[in-house]
């Protein structure tokens, strides 16, 4: 199988995992605003539902003003993640194309082997 049929095949597969996901989602969840709630919530609902007189250790240093500015502060997040790992593969990668130099000899590289 050639290495464009892989791929286009991988490709579909992807959709495939994500619209089977949409679709169950939003039958399980109802499809209402609450439907796609985090698991901290929900965690946070059962600890209170579970023993009344539970009291948080910390609160929070920052509350943001609106769920926009949230979602904000966390895609902000998630792409400062994202650029110190691209950075990181990078580096790694670049490394392992560089020869490594020996005391006293002379460096070959791939174009001269």
């Amino acid at each position: 199988m050639s290495r464009r049929a892989v791929n286009g095949l991988l490709i579909l597969a992807i959709v495939a995992v994500f619209g089977v996901a949409l679709v169950l989602g939003t039958e399980r969840g109802g499809g209402g605003p609450d439907s796609f709630a985090g698991s901290d919530s929900q965690a946070m609902e059962l600890v209170e539902s579970t023993n009344p007189s539970y009291a948080a250790w910390f609160e929070p240093l920052f509350r943001p003003e609106s769920s926009q500015v949230e979602s904000g502060l966390f895609a902000l997040q998630a792409g400062l993640g994202g650029i110190a790992l691209g950075y990181l593969v990078g580096r790694l990668h670049e490394r392992r194309r560089r020869p490594v130099q020996v005391a006293g000899e002379p460096v070959e590289t791939a174009e001269q082997a």
